[in-house]
């Protein structure tokens, strides 16, 4: 595979093959590689190739190298080659079983976490359904340090890396790689395990997380919380079951229970979302949920349908329509300073 006895030259071999493969970003990746084999950052490869460093000096391992593009060009997901996905302040772990976090549902929390803000709500009580990796939860936790947040998700398999992701973000636990296909774990021993957002005490944001393996559509898990929760949000399966991905990394890899919404529209999973939160939330309590771009006005219409009394469809930064954003009715003797005045 690599001819050339250069940093340049291996990097343009591997993102040769990864074009080749039909790699939509084969460079990036190629650097993201190569960067990973050397246990370093993608910086400090491009500050080896304008040094001129050859690649002993850079320390890459060669043989990690050619696997790890190999696997990359047969379209395995690159976090999975890698090990971890970064999202928001967080950096989690990834690999067979379990969903790769997208730069959309960083939108979908950042509404979520807005509209804390703007009510001033104290001590935020929030629930994430449909975990996965375990982002969603996490992000809350980390970042508003009086909050309390329950995550639930479902799969057994995927629940174990929900379960190592909290354990690394809230406790600074490394983990080894021998629960996944990565080919090297040097990047977790420099220390990136349990990088994130800067401040804050993450050992008490163990004990502010609760992860709960269960359905997230079953008015049994969580029963007892209903009525009292200030945020729900959620990334859940939603698409259409007659509308298989074409890319390889998705089709072949992220976990069908993760993807598809349980029917031919892909709304039966969504609206099911929609009735448990309707119920765990208090009064003007709010649901911001992920979903595709052709679901929202169905989606609108059966949160209005189901005890929520203002809905509408947010965009991505693209300006595409991809989360739903509903509140409760609010009533007038609500106990609490925290009351909803709007969206």
């Amino acid at each position: 595979m690599m001819n050339e006895p250069s940093i340049a030259g291996l990097l343009n071999d591997a993102a040769r093959i990864l074009a080749q493969a039909g790699i939509d970003t084969p460079r990036f990746d190629a650097k993201l590689l190569l960067a990973h084999a050397a246990g370093v950052e993608p910086r400090n490869v491009d500050k080896a190739m304008l040094l001129g460093a050859d690649p002993d000096e850079l320390n890459i391992d060669e043989p990690a190298l050619r696997r790890m593009i190999d696997r990359r060009a047969e379209r395995e997901p690159l976090q999975y080659i890698i090990g971890t996905a970064p999202f928001r302040y967080l950096e989690v772990e990834v690999g067979p079983g379990v969903f790769i976090p997208r730069p959309e549902t960083e939108i979908v929390v950042q509404a979520g976490l807005d509209w804390l803000t703007e009510q001033h709500v104290e001590h935020p009580r929030i629930v994430d359904l449909c975990a996965g990796s375990g982002v969603i939860g996490l992000s809350a936790v980390t970042e508003i340090p009086d909050s309390e947040v329950w995550a639930v998700e479902f799969s057994a398999d995927t629940y174990r890396w929900t379960d190592r992701n909290r354990k690394r973000i809230l406790l600074g636990e490394a983990h080894d790689s021998d629960d996944h296909d990565s080919d090297d774990d040097r990047i977790v021993r420099n220390g990136r395990a349990g990088d994130g957002h800067a401040d804050g005490d993450r050992s008490s944001a163990y004990s502010r997380y609760h992860l709960i393996l269960g359905d997230a559509t079953d008015s049994e898990t969580l029963k007892e919380l209903d009525g009292t929760i200030d945020l729900v949000i959620s990334n859940p399966p939603y698409i259409p079951e007659s509308e298989i991905p074409e890319q390889p990394e998705v089709r072949d890899h992220d976990p069908a229970l993760a993807l598809y919404g349980g029917s031919a529209d892909g709304l039966r999973i969504p609206r099911l979302i929609i009735d448990r939160s309707a119920a765990l939330l208090r009064s003007g309590g709010v649901l911001v949920m992920e979903h595709d771009i052709g679901q929202g006005p169905a989606l609108v219409d059966h949160a209005l349908q189901d005890g929520f009394s203002e809905a509408h469809t947010g965009d991505d930064l693209t300006g595409r329509p991809r989360y739903l954003f509903a509140r409760t009715k609010q009533l007038a003797d609500r106990p609490g300073p925290a009351q909803g005045a709007g969206f």
